[in-house]
């Protein structure tokens, strides 16, 4: 299995249709990854917590409203895709046996939008068992690099790993009238992109001291953490592809990645 970290953007990335963002992603099965996995592992930037956690779900995944003052369709959406138990018990077992320590188990807590809205439109059937992972905004990029390379075996178990954030979120500069994008939030992305395509995984995990403009584009590193997460899976020789880019609001970015392993 290849790894994937997908930008998700705005929740009205679940009902715009003119987003470009959302066609790449309904498009995923027939022009992304055609491979049906057994189940996905999905790191959202919408769920903090101290240590790492995962929610294990023996029915169906809740469907989270972790969004407020958007309009009221966005609200009626479900996604009740099934949970994973046996898949976040794998987790906790990388993860501790890589040192980790106590890996904390949530068994109410469902899916986020973070997970559930770019999946929604990539599995639409919701008949793919999901378990969510955590991020933990108190530790490095380092710190979630290995937690990825943890997880690495689970590639081979047909499981389908995930980072779902955005290559930057900066709401306090989005500008909902300006046709074109906010120049530092472009420099960093581009940065970004080939840094990741030139294989430049120390300069990504020190993103901070390495990147232009990055407290700009990230000023809390929740919606990263999960990049380099799938990229700690795919491993030191990854190959990394950009499989989307557009931009809502003159500063948020979609860019998508694509990790192959050498």
């Amino acid at each position: 299995m290849d790894t994937f970290f997908l930008s998700h953007g705005s929740p009205t990335l679940s009902i715009d249709e003119s987003l470009p963002a959302r066609g790449f992603l309904k498009s995923w099965r027939s022009k992304v990854f055609q491979v049906v996995p057994r189940a996905i592992l999905i790191i959202s930037g919408h769920w903090e917590t101290d240590s790492p956690t995962v929610n294990v779900i023996n029915g169906r995944n809740d469907t989270i409203y972790d969004f407020y003052g958007f309009p009221k369709p966005m609200y009626k959406l479900k996604y009740p895709a099934p949970g994973a138990p046996n898949l976040a018990k794998r987790v906790r077992e990388l993860l501790q046996n890589a040192g980790f320590g106590r890996v904390k188990e949530d068994k109410t807590r469902g899916l986020d939008h973070g997970a559930w809205v770019p999946l929604m439109l990539m599995y639409p059937e919701a008949d793919i068992p999901v378990c969510q992972l955590s991020v933990q905004t108190n530790k490095d990029a380092t710190y979630h690099y290995n937690m990825g390379k943890a997880l690495a075996p689970l590639r081979d178990e047909g499981v389908l790993i995930i980072g779902s954030g955005s290559a930057t979120h900066n709401l306090r500069i989005l500008n909902r009238e300006s046709q074109n994008v906010e120049k530092r939030a472009l420099d960093f992305d581009t940065w970004l992109t080939e840094s990741l395509i030139n294989g430049r995984h120390d300069d990504v995990n020190n993103y901070e001291e390495k990147a232009p403009n990055a407290k700009m584009a990230h000023p809390w590193p929740d919606h990263f953490y999960p990049l380099h997460v799938a990229l700690g899976a795919a491993g030191e020789q990854a190959k990394a592809e950009l499989i989307h880019s557009s931009w809502s609001y003159a500063a948020l970015s979609y860019s998508s990645y694509r990790f192959t392993t050498a």
